[in-house]
């Protein structure tokens, strides 16, 4: 089924997928009422509705915040959630190659993008395509497609707004078989004076704009520093590169490897390792003792209390900055489950009482996607899977989020392939040109089976 088709438009899908790599769509905020997110971002929007509005779909740019692409007729619509932001990618990150130049190589295509999100987007695209032109249904099928989700999810909330839900769907920004179940995620901001001995004074801090859900693989803290004694423990710090700026001022460099915020322990954190090595002050003491640096299970919020089907709650600490003179950090949690937000919170303001140094703040609270293992979605998308690979596998649970979540009755589906590597939020990001036609070939059968 659908073979003779996905061969047909093969190529071309690759060739799309290829063009919106190039789209250095790293969302931003933007005064411009037309580009909310930034000119590339309206770009790849562009694109995008361009091609399917050529491939016979209607198309509608939802006020630059997202866009569309629909056919079919009926009461209840199928949904698709997929988007077109990335993270950002520089060839010094340890590319092989420009990340926004699609590179094929070993029957990869390599660049920013390709399996987050932009390969399963094209391929929805085209399943959608071989659908329409061969089968009638009994639903609309519309993919919707946001230019936020790598930050605040800004795109979602204004789709809800204005537009009408869909009564089932599937996010293809995850794993296959298929996610029944997405960990809670928030984030928590901590501001704290620093001193890091005599007549030191820090004057800046950063972590190279990361993104709040990648582990950061830099970061940096100059300082200025007036006593000879003291200098010298900073020249001879462990893991950290100290760079001498003038007579007085110094830059203290780490550096460690990126990955997703939801799997920490694949990465090494540089946040981390600058922080852990600097001379003993009462902030990164303080930080320590109650367990901001257990990337799983954090003891200040629950421990072992916060572990169920859906794995542990973990901690990254992705970005670090110098405001009004005070060390601001950006955590990224990911919550089980069962393990509630006011859970946390409360632990949160026990925390507080205890460290009256820091200035805590929780913000962009993104509440978790659980749909039963028995349901129709879920067992349908399972059997699909089965039937068009011959692998039977358990649906999985994941410290992941993606867009499921925004919508009832919706979960993840795909694209990556069990077994396969996960490359996303890393350099030299690829889909494998096999999967992406055999994703393709997935979600025809989803579109087809659930719109029925």
């Amino acid at each position: 089924m659908f073979e003779l088709e996905i061969e047909k438009y093969k190529q071309e899908e690759i060739e799309n997928l290829k063009e919106l790599i190039k789209y250095k769509s790293i969302s931003e905020d933007s005064e411009n009422i037309d580009a909310p997110f930034g000119e590339e971002c309206k770009k790849v929007l562009d694109y995008f509705l361009n091609l399917a509005n050529n491939m016979g779909f209607k198309t509608k740019n939802v006020d630059g915040y997202c866009g569309y692409v629909e056919f079919g007729e009926g009461e209840e619509m199928l949904g698709i959630i997929g988007h077109l932001d990335v993270v950002p990618a520089n060839i010094d990150d340890g590319w092989n190659t420009d990340p926004f130049e699609a590179v094929i190589k070993d029957n990869k295509i390599f660049g920013r993008g390709a399996i987050d999100d932009k390969g399963p987007v094209i391929a929805s695209l085209y399943a959608m395509k071989i659908v329409k032109d061969n089968y009638k249904l009994n639903k609309r099928v519309r993919l919707i497609i946001g230019l936020n989700e790598e930050k605040d999810w800004k795109c979602v909330r204004h789709y809800k707004v204005n537009e009408e839900f869909p009564t089932l769907g599937f996010s293809p920004d995850a794993n296959f078989p298929c996610i029944y179940a997405e960990k809670g995620i928030f984030t928590a901001i901590i501001n704290s004076e620093i001193n890091l001995g005599e007549n030191v004074k820090v004057i800046d801090a950063s972590c190279a704009n990361n993104a709040i859900n990648v582990v950061p693989k830099y970061a940096r803290i100059t300082i200025e520093c007036y006593n000879d004694e003291v200098k010298c423990k900073f020249l001879n710090l462990k893991d950290i590169k100290t760079t001498i700026i003038n007579e007085n001022t110094l830059k203290l460099e780490a550096y460690g490897k990126s990955a997703h915020s939801a799997y920490p322990s694949q990465g090494d954190n540089a946040i981390t390792k600058l922080l852990l090595n600097l001379p003993e002050n009462n902030f990164v003491k303080s930080l320590n003792e109650n367990g901001f640096f257990d990337i799983e299970s954090p003891k200040y919020l629950g421990g072992e209390d916060t572990i169920d089907e859906s794995g542990k709650l973990t901690s990254n600490i992705a970005q670090l900055s110098l405001k009004n003179g005070k060390i601001s950090l950006g955590i990224n949690f990911r919550v089980p489950v069962k393990t509630s937000f006011d859970f946390v919170k409360k632990n949160m303001e026990i925390l507080k009482t205890s460290l009256p140094n820091l200035d805590i703040m929780l913000e962009n609270a993104n509440p978790k996607l659980y749909v039963s293992k028995d349901s129709y979605l879920v067992k349908t998308l399972t059997k699909i899977f089965f039937e068009e690979t011959g692998i039977q596998l358990e649906p999985i649970a994941t410290g992941g989020g993606t867009y499921a979540r925004a919508f009832e009755n919706c979960v993840a589906f795909g694209a990556i392939m069990p077994g396969e590597k996960e490359t996303y939020h890393q350099a030299n990001e690829y889909i494998n040109i096999n999967n992406l036609i055999l994703a393709t070939k997935i979600y025809a059968r989803a579109i087809y089976e659930l719109g029925k």
